[in-house]
Order: structure tokens, then sequence, then C-alpha cells
């Protein structure tokens, strides 16, 4: 489904959300208000761990790190978690292990009570959610509240899913709906922190959404490695009545970047503190810098897509049916804010109102830059989810969209990106280093347009397809209208210690190339479960300058959400790269490029840059886009010398 604009206007928020907003409210200095539902001081931490999913692993390891602190006199913490009957037998706690779901006390260190077993509970239906909050409240008041959900997550389209409820998921709407609800019915008018330990949920369409439910929330751009949050962090509150939600977000924050530097996960974690009570200031600032763009958009457009397509994007693949289509905010709005003076003072009010609403937060290597929020911006239609118009907190933003998309429809032919002679093939060159370089000329009426270039490289078959391995960012000369990559002649192997296979990268770089970001599509089956496949990907950091890899995560990808989240995977089970090939009649296809895999024991695969044998026939294409999603394509065939 493609994003098209619709007569109707979007709706406001559920009259649940404005209840819960209206005890709340702001100092003029964006501190909070006084609010209701507090009784003496400590802290109330409630965790929804809808564990029905292959994650369960790692949030069952979540609660027996919040099992380390345990309830003490300044700290109480109430737990949900909906267990599977498929991924594992891991000992939570002194329950050790069940099915369905269970909402527990955690008491002193290691120990912990029943309060009430669910049984087969859907943990994605919002009234679920909504019971636990005002049970847990109201048997632990306290000075302050926190909720921490956790799952796969996907930015705007929710969290989850539950996977023996019918794949259910949490949606946006549901969450606000759900949150408001319980907190509504424990006389509470607002969280003083929420976090959402799950992947890409520090998004604004997410923020807008929820800034009425708490005064801070804790959340990640990119995916997030299993390990998740240190609920060893909740130490914090135990140790300080006096502690605050800034004081807990920050302790959060630090715990997830110790941990992660203990397992080796750090070089492209993002972590950020968001303080709700200013949404209103950047919910302005996007408004003012979307009517801004939309009323130029087709003067606009190109700067646009360049900006989408340089910005630091969250829970990319290669496979664009499996792209997040999520970029840095922050990043875009100064991008475009540089390429056009009209829109500077829009863009730097949305800059600054970001940096006022990001109070604390942490990135990787491979994710420095990073602004605290992400916001959807599809590069074209053909790849964008109709369901965002359905979205309230993305009004604004998504009638900005169909005026952006309705630009790229309408670029005129005489301006799509055409190579000149492209019968010819780019001119090929051998450096003396081994590394292939490819330039072809295009004709300069598309330059204006131009969003990027890439170079594509594949293996010739006998049946004339092509079974593409790889894709790198080309380059493009504005004042000679000239497209130019290289190629360095090797392809990535993964292996197993018995076998090996050859993967597809998709190959990025940052701003001085010295590291590298790479997305591996892959298929996962489960021993146990051989006839299923699960769609996952590798993503990894390479040091560019030795080719090491500095890390890499294996994660699942949910179909239904289009969320994502560490696979837990069974060593026993088989992974299998993709790639991926065009038939002859030019038809693409994902297909695995192994027809036995590799044991899926990802802590001993390696990763290897292999140069291709000599006399190896390859197709290579350079390509170069608009933002409108029209492409051009020059290839040549080489052999590997």
């Amino acid at each position: 489904m493609t994003l098209r604009r619709r007569a109707a206007s979007f709706i406001a928020f559920s009259c649940l959300t404005a209840l819960a907003a209206c005890g709340g409210g702001t100092d003029d200095d964006g501190a909070s208000a006084a609010h209701t539902g507090r009784e003496g001081d400590g802290w109330t931490v409630l965790v929804y761990s809808m564990a029905d999913t292959n994650l369960e692993p790692f949030m069952v390891t979540d609660i027996n790190e919040a099992g380390e602190v345990g309830s003490s006199e300044h700290l109480q913490v109430r737990a949900f978690v909906d267990r599977s009957p498929g991924y594992g037998d891991d000992e939570l706690l002194d329950q050790g292990t069940w099915v369905g779901g269970r909402v527990l006390d955690l008491g002193e260190p290691g120990t912990s009570e029943v309060v009430e077993d669910l049984g087969d509970v859907n943990s994605a239906d919002p009234q679920v959610l909504a019971d636990f909050i005002t049970q847990g409240i109201e048997d632990h008041r306290a000075g302050h509240y926190a909720l921490v959900i956790s799952d796969h997550g996907a930015g705007w389209p929710g969290i989850g899913p539950d996977e023996t409820s019918d794949y259910d998921t949490l949606g946006l709407e549901e969450l606000v709906a759900g949150v408001s609800a319980g907190l509504e019915a424990a006389g509470v008018d607002k969280l003083d922190l929420l976090g959402f330990d799950a992947c890409l949920m520090a998004n604004y369409e997410v923020a807008s959404a929820v800034a009425p439910l708490a005064d801070r929330m804790v959340a990640s751009q990119e995916l997030e490695p299993g390990h998740g949050w240190d609920y060893r962090s909740l130490q914090t509150l135990a140790d300080d009545p006096d502690a605050d939600a800034d004081d807990f977000g920050s302790a959060i924050i630090d715990g997830f970047q110790a941990q992660a530097g203990d397992q080796g996960t750090d070089a492209d974690i993002t972590l950020a503190m968001v303080d709700l009570t200013r949404m209103d200031r950047l919910d302005e600032a996007v408004a003012g810098f979307a009517d801004g763009l939309e009323s130029d958009a087709v003067g606009l457009a190109p700067l646009v897509g360049r900006a989408e397509a340089t910005a630091l994007g969250f829970g990319k693949s290669p496979d664009a049916a499996q792209d997040s289509n999520l970029s840095d905010l922050g990043q875009v709005a100064a991008s475009i804010g540089d390429g056009e003076p009209s829109l500077s003072d829009a863009a730097d009010e949305v800059t600054e109102a970001l940096q006022d609403v990001v109070l604390d937060g942490v990135t990787g290597e491979a994710t420095a830059g990073a602004t605290g929020l992400s916001i959807y911006l599809p590069p074209f239609e053909e790849v964008a989810n109709g369901e965002y118009l359905d979205v309230d907190s993305a009004d604004v933003w998504g009638e900005f969209l169909v005026s952006y998309f309705d630009a790229g429809a309408s670029i005129p032919e005489a301006e799509y990106p055409e190579f000149l002679a492209p019968q010819n093939g780019p001119e090929v060159t051998l450096d003396d280093d081994g590394t292939l370089a490819v330039e072809a000329s295009f004709a300069d009426a598309a330059l204006d347009n131009l969003t990027g270039a890439t170079i594509s490289y594949g293996f010739l078959n006998d049946d004339g397809s092509v079974t593409y391995f790889g894709e790198e960012v080309a380059d493009v000369d504005d004042e000679s209208a000239i497209a130019l990559g290289t190629y360095d002649l090797t392809a990535l192997t993964m292996s197993d210690g018995e076998d090996e296979a050859f993967a597809y990268v998709d190959l990025d770089l940052n701003e001085d190339y010295t590291v590298g970001f790479i997305d591996v599509p892959m298929t996962y089956y489960a021993s146990y479960d051989p006839e299923v496949a699960q769609d996952a990907l590798l993503s990894a950091v390479i040091d560019v300058e030795s080719g090491e890899f500095i890390s890499e995560t294996l994660y699942a990808y949910d179909d239904q959400t289009g969320g994502y989240g560490e696979l837990a995977a069974d060593p026993e089970g088989i992974l299998v790269p993709d790639v991926l090939t065009y038939s002859a009649d030019g038809e693409p296809q994902w297909e695995p490029t192994s027809d036995v895999g590799l044991y899926a024991d990802v802590a001993n695969l390696t990763y290897t840059f292999t140069p291709l044998d000599s006399g190896t026939p390859l197709q290579i294409d350079l390509s170069v886009s608009d933002f409108g999603g029209n492409t051009a394509t020059t290839s040549t065939v080489v052999e590997v010398p």
C-alpha cells in the first residue's frame, strides 16, 4: 500500500489520551508540574515483557537482572511476563519456567511472588496492558512511577508481536490507549518515565503520541542488541529515595552503554532520554518545517531526497520491503536547512527544539551524530507504507510526504536519469591495488533531481540470470555529470567451520571512510521447527583499514509490524545468506546462496572478504537515481584478472 492524499482529516487523539493529559502540565521552564496519584516517596517500576516471542530468552535475563536488585523500602518492582511454549527453558528468578502470562512482584534479591497467573493471554491487548498498570499502581502507591515495555519494536507501527495470539501487535494508537486507560483508572495523571526496551522506538511520531503519558521517555533510534538494558540500573532507585526521572533515565543509559561495551555490541548502539514535557515546541517546529517543505514541494523535493540519502538511517535493509525508512530527524533538518536559505530558520527551530527535548543519550562508533529521534522518510512512494496516514501524530508530516511523492511522480520524462551511450557500458579501469573503477557520463538534465548513485556487482549464470552479491555507494561529479564507482573484487564469505557461503553486502561508510556498515539479508530455520523460515538481518560494523569486524548482531524481522529484535538463534538451527537474483527476463527475487546453510552458532561464525577467483565473469552495474525513484543503469561484463 502506498501513501495517497485522503479527503478525510486525521482524527484527534483518543478520548483516553486526552483524559490522561488533563491532569498534567508543565511550568514555563518545561519542568513537570505537581502530579496526581502520588503517595510518599520512592518508586514503583512496572516492567511489561511481551515475551511470547523469540526474544523471550533475552527478556528472562532482563527480569533476572531486575531481580538482583529486587524490591525494597524505596523501590517496588512489578513485572508482567508472557512466556512462549517455543523459545527456551530459561529459569526466571525462583519461578523456574512456565508457559503463559504471569504478574510477579519482585521481593528481596532473587525472589518473587506470583500476583496473578493469567494463563494464555494476549500481551498485545491494550486492556491487558491497562489492567497491569492500574493494578500495579494501586497495589504499590509511590512518589514516582515508571513503565518499561519490552519486545520487538518498529517505531510508529508499534511493538510486538504476541506469537501465540495470532501474532497480534500493540499498535501505537493501542499502546497510547492502553497506557492512558491504565493511568486514568489508577487516578494517576502521567508516568514519570516511559521506557521502550525495544528497537527503533526513539521515533518522533512515537514521542509525540506518548507525550501526554509521561514526563520522560527512554528509547533507541537504532536496532537494539538482544541484551537490551541492564536492569541492574534499578539500583539507583533503591539507593536514593529522592532520585527523579532524570536520575533514573541516565542510569538506564549508562547501564546500557556499559553492558554493550562488555558484550561487544557498542559500535552501533543508540539510546536517548527525551523530555516529553517539552514536545509541544518540537511538534510546532516539525509542523512549521513540514509546512515550509510542502509549500514548495516540487522545488525542494531534490533537497529532501538528498537529505534522506545522506542522513543516518535506522532499521535499514538491502531488501526494500524490510527497510524501516526511519531517518535521523536532526540530520534531515540540518541538511535541508543548509541547502535552502528560505528554510534555514524553520530547520534551525527543529534542531534547537530537538536539542531541548533530548536530555541525555549515547551513540556508538557507527551511529555517531545521531540526534535522539528519527522520523519516517521513505525515499519514494513505492516503498512507503500507507498506514502511516492513520497515525495521529503524523498528520502534518504525512501531508508533506504526500506532496513530496506527488512531486516525484511529476518529474518530466526529459529529466529522468539517462546515461549517454548506455549501450557502450561504463569505462572500466583496474588500479594497481586491484580495485576496479567504473565511470560513465549521464545527461545533465537529471542533475538537479539526483539523490545518489550506486555500484552493484553480481555473478553471471548460465541461464542468463544475474546473482547480485553486493552494492556500494558511488560518487557523482555535479560539474561533469559523471558517476564513478569502485569495487575491490571481493565477496563476503561466511563460515561455520564446516561449510561456507557467500553473502550479499550492502556497504556504507562513515564520513571519514574509517568505519563501514554492512547489512546482510538471511533466512533462519530453527532445529526444532525446520520447515518455518524466519527473515533475519545480520548487521555488522567493520574497520575499513583492517577489514576486521568490530561487531555483528543477528536480528529477526517481523513482517507483521516491520519490527526488529535480536534473534536468539538455536545453535543447531540453520542460517542461509540470501542474495538478489534477476532472472533473464528481469524479475528480481531474493534466493539462498547455499543448499545446506550454516549452523546458527552466531558467536562462532567467521566472516572474510575473499578475493574472487581469477577468470570469474562478473556483471557490474553503475546506477543513478532521482527523488522520484527513477533510475538509469549502465552495465558491463568484466572478468576477474
